[in-house]
């Protein structure tokens, strides 16, 4: 099983890079740079890559809605060329609010342009003269629609991989159908491992009957906190604002996917109820509303033989990769704790 992070940057992006530096060391496999509404993540991806040697770099995630398809696939090129052949190309829909709202792109059709982005980026990467003709892209655009100058052009540089590994972030049975048909790896968010098969098992065994065996074998990348001790229990409610604000505040009542997912685990009474005092803005109230037992399903939080026992419960569900979300602070304590957790894998 390999271990992953995300960066974060709030306290400084260059603390952060000399995090990754020392986790590389420590045996991290892949670090996330995530893209909501800050900066970019291809600028950081590009210095992490001058700065790290081994460890895989991957966006976490790119929205499908920012950049035009090729450009994607350029962009990813790019990034795997600069890091030596050490990028995976993570994409996902986000959400309307971040959509719409900061960007004012129209939040449609999600999985008809993921499959037609996926199908566009491979064409690039081959270096084939990209020709597409989809319901929402059109390459080269049709001479009614522009000045009819555009022909199907390759890329100009040959890419190290003619097939960068594509993740993709999905919650809902379609889109984990999709991921499970077309990608190289599927990121769900709150990994609950011994409710998981319930939730999405059905979508993946549809997606996998579709899947080209030359793709492989799908992996699932979990995200769970992680501290390993005899007293660190109480890390649990660092998770609770962020559960919160993901189950109570992403969308509205009704179209909120995360909300969604935790009525599917079985908490649909405490889903509500975070939501509603959430929505009403009593922010310190839905947290507290946050299951314990649902924040231990989701971490690595305890002492070590408990810790290992966990690690066997996400691998047992299928997951290949655990990017961890250290929650104790300070850099020695987060390269320790991936230390720990290299030790208990083995």
């Amino acid at each position: 099983m390999r271990i992953g992070t995300g960066i974060n940057y709030s306290g400084g992006f260059e603390e952060s890079v000399a995090d990754v530096v020392e986790l590389e060391k420590a045996g991290l496999d892949i670090v996330f740079v995530p893209e909501a509404y800050s900066f970019d993540a291809v600028s950081q991806l590009g210095y992490l890559a001058a700065k790290t040697e081994r460890v895989q770099l991957a966006s976490g995630i790119f929205q499908i809605y920012t950049r035009t398809p090729s450009l994607t696939a350029m962009t990813a090129a790019g990034l795997d060329f600069v890091s030596g052949g050490r990028f995976t190309l993570g994409l996902g829909a986000s959400g309307p609010q971040v959509i719409e709202g900061f960007h004012g792109v129209k939040y449609d059709a999600p999985l008809a342009r993921t499959r037609e982005i996926v199908d566009i980026c491979r064409q690039v990467w081959r270096r084939e003269r990209v020709e597409h003709q989809g319901r929402h892209y059109t390459i080269p655009l049709p001479a009614e629609q522009g000045t009819g100058l555009g022909k199907p052009l390759k890329l100009i540089n040959h890419p190290v991989r003619e097939r960068i590994p594509i993740l993709l972030a999905a919650l809902g049975p379609k889109n984990v159908a999709l991921t499970a048909e077309l990608a190289e790896g599927w990121e769900p968010i709150f990994f609950h491992p011994e409710r998981a098969a319930d939730v999405w098992g059905a979508a993946l065994a549809e997606g996998k009957a579709k899947r080209d065996p030359a793709l492989g074998e799908l992996e699932v990348f979990a995200g769970p906190a992680l501290a390993i001790g005899e007293d660190v229990d109480h890390l649990l409610d660092h998770l609770r604002p962020m559960v919160a604000l993901y189950v109570g505040g992403m969308g509205a009542r009704g179209k909120n996917f995360y909300n969604t997912l935790a009525t599917r685990y079985g908490y649909e009474d405490e889903a509500k109820r975070i939501q509603d005092l959430y929505l009403d803005g009593k922010k310190e109230e839905a947290a507290a509303a946050v299951p314990e037992e649902l924040l231990r399903a989701i971490s690595l939080v305890g002492p070590a033989s408990y810790v290992k026992e966990r690690v066997a419960a996400f691998a047992e569900a299928g997951v290949s990769t655990l990017v961890v979300n250290p929650l104790l602070p300070g850099r020695e304590a987060r390269v320790a704790a991936v230390s720990q957790l290299r030790e208990l894998i083995g």
